[in-house]
């Protein structure tokens, strides 16, 4: 296989594999313009060469965290890496861990001083690891073993799961304290998100979606999606949640899926016609979703669909000079501002691996003379 046969299948399976974790808006009231524009601010936290984010996780304007990988084409060399931005700079933060990280998939965290991130490790068991500002240390849960997969973290205070799949089954670790326990799914797949009890996945036919009720977990009634796929689940509260994948047809031929939950059943959200991908989802906690992506179509330009009161629309950054692709991967929304951060990569036209991160926000009001 060449070097650019290579890279398109890796960028194939981080666009299918990448799990997205979810913010949950602390309170706020911030203005909810009638209509919202896309505007581009294209930033990057600047990864070494290669380099992606898969996840974004913000508790603040200035305290915003987001993970990734950098130097991906090589296996020697690629590891994972966690950022923090104030509200001025991103910078690093440490993994102190002699193993290393190799692909950190998912965020989660209860405050500044309780960050949790999931991933590959080099050693060949899943990476979990627990930290702040200071630096991250690895937690080493017993019964993880090799062959297992994380893709998706959520935190509580005094809480954490994490899920993702073991023997073609979905796996879900949960924490409490210092204990930890492991559990699989009945159905045969694997879960990529979880959030507010709800975990997302497949069943390698049709979309999966366990929640936590009763002291388990446990699958839920769907519609019937042959080719259907989850990636990322935002939850308001038990009885508001939606969830973001696509429906595969063959190759290249994938449609955007999004399902919505009442409280009582999950239903199929009508969308604008695309061939776009959906891996990520945020809400602001009101009933406004954003969902980040990819469009295939119109490849160049940063992808954004919105979604409230049961419509959606789909908002666009703008394409810049030597970018053949944009790819988001996930996305969070700053409370207070009215704004959505997207993280993942931009392809130039050697093939080469930028990470990015895009700003959307409401168009900025005309002062009248």
């Amino acid at each position: 296989m060449t070097r650019r046969s290579q890279r398109r299948a890796l960028s194939l399976l981080l666009a299918t594999s990448v799990a997205l974790p979810q913010v949950t808006p602390a309170a706020h009231a911030d203005p909810r313009p009638a209509t919202i524009e896309a505007w581009q601010q294209s930033t990057s936290v600047r990864l070494q060469a290669d380099g992606s984010l898969s996840d974004v996780l913000a508790l603040s304007s200035s305290d915003v965290w987001a993970v990734g990988q950098q130097e991906i084409w090589d296996v020697w060399k690629n590891r994972g890496t966690v950022r923090h931005w104030n509200g001025a700079r991103w910078t690093e933060v440490a993994l102190r861990d002699a193993t290393a990280a190799g692909n950190l998939r998912s965020l989660a965290a209860t405050s500044s001083s309780d960050v949790w991130a999931v991933g590959d490790g080099h050693d060949g068991l899943p990476y979990l690891a627990h930290g702040d500002m200071a630096g991250f240390d690895r937690v080493r849960p017993l019964g993880l073993r090799a062959g297992d997969w994380l893709g998706g973290v959520d935190a509580k205070q005094g809480k954490v799961v994490a899920v993702g799949s073991r023997d073609k089954q979905g796996l879900i670790l949960t924490g409490q304290g210092n204990t930890w326990s492991v559990e699989q799914t009945e159905e045969e797949g694997a879960l990529y998100a979880v959030a507010g009890g709800f975990a997302v996945g497949d069943t390698g036919t049709e979309p999966l979606v366990v929640h936590h009720s009763g002291g388990s977990w446990k699958s839920m009634p769907l519609p019937s999606i042959p080719g259907g796929y989850l990636r990322d689940v935002q939850a308001d509260s038990a009885k508001r949640a939606v969830a973001v994948g696509g429906v595969y047809r063959g190759p290249g031929d994938i449609s955007p899926l999004v399902l919505t939950w009442n409280g009582k059943r999950w239903k199929q959200q009508q969308l604008p016609e695309s061939g776009a991908r959906l891996y990520g989802v945020t809400g602001d906690g009101k009933g406004r979703y954003w969902m980040a992506g990819y469009d295939p179509a119109r490849a160049a330009e940063p992808f954004m669909m919105r979604c409230e009161k049961g419509a959606c629309e789909v908002i666009r950054g703008g394409a810049e000079q030597g970018r053949t692709t944009v790819r988001l991967q996930a996305v969070a929304y700053l409370a207070g501002k009215g704004t959505v951060w997207a993280v993942g990569h931009a392809v130039d036209t050697r093939d080469r691996y930028t990470d990015v991160v895009e700003s959307f926000a409401p168009k900025p009001t005309e002062s009248k003379s």
